[in-house]
């Protein structure tokens, strides 16, 4: 039942219009983007992890109540050089590719010597993201592609070296309300010290013809506390005022990372985690580029999404889903993936759930305060952050919520006090089975969930005009048209419900590929539509509204 996951997609290059069951919202207005790994062997080769798939990216577009659905392989480098040899002929994290021993030894011996410092792929796979009017495929190289979010067809590569010093960034980037981009990346070696870096690109780049990314700007860097182990990051958190970094204590080996195709291993295997070690908290103010002196520390972790994060009462609030340890990565080798379901049930079950955490850094800690001093003062949250005796503070975490992935919220309310986030539950698969939207005032939950089905990351679309985060309520003068509805509208006050996009696939073939509609405020559904194609399931995406 698992192989579902681990099978070749297929392209629907051409607009598809799906059969919709239920009611979209006519207001519903827009495409969602979504992309993921589709394609796992290539003539006779095969790759060895679920993240190593080359990106398939799907195009879900909404308008007048109906869906079409199109897809289209990432024109990558690395799909081109390895369709054109009909074998995989670039290494990707989990899969070391090594020559073809019918090549000649001079062709052999160039590939060795190209691995001493690995140029890594530009399978892009993970979401795609937003810099001023591109829109690109992304993973967490130097390496991004951007792509016509209409057509879906690649437009070209791009390198983030060309721009800023970067050998890694990530896929999660956050967005301001006036639209500029923010994101972190890495820089290991050949471009001075080894730090980490904080980069913004401003929304408006004016000339189109040029990629936005010229006009990116530096925010601040930040050294690695070891500097042949930097931390592995996926995403960070970030505030109206700040960004927040968890150097967490998984980490990538530099020297393994530069020896790992002559050890015959690959490079995900260059990243362990240190159960030993603490996990560090940097708080950096967006406009001064200056991080809190406090060392804000907690115990050892693994984190690869954030949740949201605010300031309350002189507090960074810092919601995350954590891991005590990292066999979340081992969990998507395909061998793993292809287990029946009571096998996969039984080889995950002493795997660490995810756990959604609430950290609060107090941000003015006064050296008057004797150690043993408990520092946060708000009373909605029991996390703690005690003063140690050398100044630094430790950060002991709230547990809000267990067995939930990939967390979304109404982006409208990123960096500000929030009430509700959604997210995939993962109880027994690292594929969801389940929707869940929490309360984080009430501490209760709602879920949807179909047997034999398996839901993507949900995807939080606002309703017009939304003031209420979950759903929007909108006043319309009393006996005038709204634009919403043709009819004359009566009550002085309209609820629009904002929604819940998530791509469906089943492994059962009389259950066709949807994408489903659900009220926001209850995950009742509101509509499906069903895909007379094959889709796959993806990882990460973006919604991006139609112009008005």
């Amino acid at each position: 039942m698992q192989s579902i996951f681990a099978r070749n997609g297929f392209e629907t290059p051409e607009p598809m219009e799906a059969q919709v069951k239920g009611s979209i919202p006519p207001w519903l207005q827009g495409t969602l983007l979504r992309n993921g790994p589709g394609l796992f062997s290539v003539g006779d080769s095969e790759y060895n992890h679920w993240f190593d798939g080359m990106s398939l990216i799907h195009s879900f577009t909404f308008g007048q109540g109906q869906v079409t659905y199109r897809s289209k392989f990432l024109k990558s480098d690395t799909y081109k050089r390895n369709i054109k040899a009909n074998r995989i002929v670039v290494s990707e994290f989990g899969t070391m590719i090594y020559p073809d021993p019918c090549k000649n030894i001079f062709s052999r011996a160039f590939t060795h010597l190209s691995n001493i410092i690995p140029d890594f792929t530009d399978n892009n796979l993970i979401n795609i993201v937003r810099y001023g009017q591109d829109y690109y495929a992304s993973s967490e190289v130097n390496y991004m592609n951007q792509i016509d979010p209409d057509t879906l067809e690649t437009i070209g590569r791009i390198n983030y070296r060309n721009h800023i010093a970067l050998n890694l960034a990530t896929a999660h980037p956050h967005y301001d309300n006036e639209g500029n981009t923010y994101n972190m990346g890495t820089s290991i070696v050949g471009m001075g010290l080894p730090k980490y870096v904080i980069f913004k690109v401003p929304a408006d780049t004016s000339d189109n013809k040029k990629p936005a990314l010229r006009k990116v700007k530096q925010v601040c860097s930040i050294p690695f506390r070891s500097t042949l182990f930097p931390s592995y990051y996926h995403s960070f958190g970030m505030t109206e005022n700040y960004v927040v970094f968890v150097e967490q204590p998984f980490k990538l080996d530099i020297v393994k990372l530069a020896t790992a195709y002559f050890r015959g291993v690959n490079w995900g295997s260059c990243l362990k985690f240190d159960k030993d070690d603490i996990t560090l908290f940097h708080v950096i103010d967006k406009k001064t580029g200056k991080a809190n002196s406090t060392r804000f520390h907690g115990d050892p972790l693994v984190v690869f999404h954030h949740v949201n994060a605010y300031e309350a009462e002189g507090h960074v609030v810092l919601d995350l889903i954590a891991y005590r340890d990292s066999n979340l990565y081992e969990m998507f080798y395909l061998h793993n993936m292809r287990q029946e379901t009571e096998a996969l049930v039984e080889s995950n079950r002493n795997s660490s759930p995810p756990v959604c955490q609430r950290f609060v850094l107090p941000l003015h800690v006064s050296k008057d305060a004797p150690g043993g001093s408990e520092l946060v003062t708000l009373t909605d949250s029991t996390a703690r952050a005690v003063k140690h005796e050398d100044g630094s503070v430790y950060c002991r975490p709230e547990t809000l919520f267990e067995g939930l992935e990939l967390p979304a919220i109404n982006y409208g309310f990123n960096g500000k006090k929030y009430r509700y986030f959604y997210g995939s539950r993962m109880e027994w698969s690292p594929h969801p089975n389940k929707i869940a939207k929490f309360d984080l005032v009430t501490r209760e939950h709602v879920e949807w969930q179909q047997e034999n089905c398996f839901p993507s990351e949900p995807v939080f679309v606002a309703s017009p005009g939304a003031v209420e985060e979950d759903d929007g309520e909108r006043r319309v003068p009393f006996g005038i048209r709204s634009r919403i509805s043709p009819v004359l509208i009566r009550p002085p006050s309209v609820r629009l419900s904002g929604v819940i996009l998530s791509s469906v696939v089943s492994p059962d073939p009389n259950i066709s590929p949807f994408m489903l509609v659900l009220d926001a405020r209850n995950l009742e559904e509101v509509a499906r539509a069903s895909i007379p194609a094959s889709v796959h399931m993806d990882l990460h995406g973006l919604f991006i509204p139609a112009p008005v």
